[in-house]
């Protein structure tokens, strides 16, 4: 009985312990806090990778999946899809206009996919993807009055989802990071400038005749063809939420990418017979292909599953295919079905093993927790060595006295870890809101209550001087000092962005608590600092009772 009556008096009965759970609610809220931003920002990784891939990518690169057609419905007809949208993935040149005046153009190269906004659309939300549309009235509310979405001029989904513009020309979707004129502001949205700095309609898509396209068709043996040009008009752009995406990527319609890379319907002829006009003789057609498949699962069916039915699929399709007569092209016997975690692990992977490499490094703090705890205690133990010794006296055993200072660790780390995952909440969710402070001019009353506070600081520390303190003087010119550094600091602060959205992709810094980190910091922090109170435990538990009853 008296072990835990002892144990909460001395948490309470000196300051010290209060140190120490100060020092556990620090390391646990330190660590939790870091590793969330990390998971958050991985978490906006994944989900900005996902967009417009779906959930399992079927592919064959350069040549192409024939009868894709057929094997999209055989996709859609599994119970484990919902939907499915080709696509031809290739790279190729972009000459862009840019909105200049005197007839200048640049290159880019980027990576084109040949897209049906439709299907897509099913897979994905491509529409959703679309950044000049018309904003929903929610959406309006919170954005700045300056945002050129708000101007119906600019408002072009209708031109985006058909890929063409109103006259029926064939249009191109660009990333928003490819034109030069698109600037990101500090709220994440962008504005069309001018090369003076200043909005300029003229500058939008860029507001042009269009753009020119090159692309080279691959034969099946690997050889490079003639090259393709084609005159497309820039309809829309889109945000995929990744920066590589989004400076790279043009979306076309699929029909105009399968043409120009002879990835279309044609007709097969005969090398060395001819037709009653003496021309090559037809003796079948070349079906069109596209070189991706994206599916997306069915409600409560997992990627991997959906991958695996998937495979499935097409080898019920192949063996299909090779059962038909007189077919002249035979689908390949292996394509790539993949998981979208899987085809973007490249992207994925490094985020995950620095949020891992972050876990590891940071769990130095549970030994510094440990570190802190043991140093107190063994101060507490060598505090009351007199006590230990009357305990021991009186009978109480080895066992009991090192029970005492093991449930005042126990305390302690409890105490300590649950303050400092609240802590560690508190900070996190409102994290945004601390950014958005420190970008803004430090607040007239903040400063004068600063200012204050120095004065208070400095009241205290001729107090103890006058009154011969060394302990008073000592703490308080050293909160002087401090209180002098903040008031300079709050001063001279005129605001700035640790997380600003011009350079970082994503506009919002991640507020949602890790909680698997949460959880096993928590309990770390428990462990170690019991670890921590182990040995000066087992040090008051060896005390000789004769001895200390001596000890001055």
């Amino acid at each position: 009985m008296y072990a835990p009556l002892l144990a909460n008096r001395y948490l309470t009965s000196r300051i010290i312990p209060f140190i120490a759970v100060a020092a556990v609610a620090l390391c646990v809220a330190l660590v939790i806090i870091v590793v969330s931003v990390m998971s958050g920002f991985l978490d906006m990784v994944r989900e900005s990778g996902k967009t417009l891939i779906g959930d399992v990518v079927v592919s064959r690169d350069i040549t192409g999946i024939p009868y894709y057609e057929e094997l999209i419905r055989d996709i859609e007809a599994l119970p484990e899809a919902e939907a499915a949208s080709p696509i031809i993935e290739t790279y190729g040149l972009l000459q862009m206009p840019y909105g200049t005046s005197d007839g200048g153009s640049s290159i880019e190269t980027v990576q084109v996919w040949g897209i049906d906004p439709a299907t897509l659309d099913r897979v994905t939300e491509y529409r959703g993807k679309l950044y000049w549309a018309k904003p929903t009235d929610e959406a309006a509310r919170t954005m700045l009055p300056d945002d050129p979405r708000l101007d119906p001029m600019y408002q072009r989904q209708a031109e985006g989802f058909a890929l063409a513009t109103a006259e029926g020309q064939p249009g191109l979707v660009t990333g928003i990071e490819i034109s030069p004129f698109n600037r990101r502001t500090t709220d994440g949205s962008y504005r069309t400038e001018s090369p003076l700095g200043k909005q300029d309609a003229g500058f939008f898509l860029p507001n042009t005749s269009g753009a020119t396209l090159t692309l080279v068709p691959v034969t099946d043996r690997g050889s490079l063809g003639g090259e393709k040009k084609r005159r497309f008009a820039i309809v829309n752009e889109f945000q995929s939420g990744v920066y590589q995406i989004d400076a790279q990527r043009v979306l076309a319609p699929i029909a105009v990418v399968q043409e120009m890379l002879r990835l279309d319907r044609a007709p097969i002829v005969s090398p060395d017979e001819l037709d009653e006009n003496g021309r090559p003789k037809v003796v079948g057609e070349s079906p069109a292909r596209a070189t991706t498949i994206v599916v997306k699962a069915a409600a409560g069916v997992s990627p991997a599953r959906l991958r695996d039915a998937v495979n499935a699929c097409y080898s019920q399709f192949v063996d299909r295919k090779l059962g038909e007569r007189g077919l002249r092209v035979l689908p390949p016997p292996m394509v790539s079905v993949a998981t979208w975690e899987e085809r973007l692990a490249d992207l994925i992977g490094p985020v995950q093993k620095e949020r891992e490499m972050m876990r590891i490094l940071f769990s130095i703090v549970y030994v510094v927790c440990a570190a802190l705890v043991l140093a107190i205690f063994w101060a507490i133990v060598q505090e009351k060595t007199r006590d230990i010794g009357i305990l021991r006296a009186v009978g109480a055993s080895r066992v009991g006295v090192l029970w005492i200072f093991l449930r005042y660790g126990l305390l302690i780390g409890v105490v300590g870890s649950m303050l400092g995952v609240l802590l560690a909440w508190g900070i996190v969710a409102r994290l945004n809101d601390i950014h958005d402070l420190l970008g803004m001019p430090a607040a007239t009353w903040l400063k004068v209550l600063a200012w204050v506070a120095c004065a208070g600081g400095l009241a205290l520390t001729v107090r103890g001087l006058v009154r011969a303190s060394a302990l008073h003087t000592v703490f308080w010119f050293f909160a002087t000092v401090a209180l002098v550094a903040i008031g300079v600091a709050l001063t001279l602060h005129r605001g700035f962005l640790v997380w600003d959205p011009s350079v970082y992709y994503f506009s919002r810094i991640p507020t949602r608590i890790d909680l698997f980190t949460a959880t096993t910091t928590m309990v770390g922090g428990i462990v170690f600092s019991v670890i921590g109170a182990a040995i000066p435990a087992a040090r008051a538990a060896d005390t000789d009772p004769v001895k200390s009853l001596r000890y001055e």
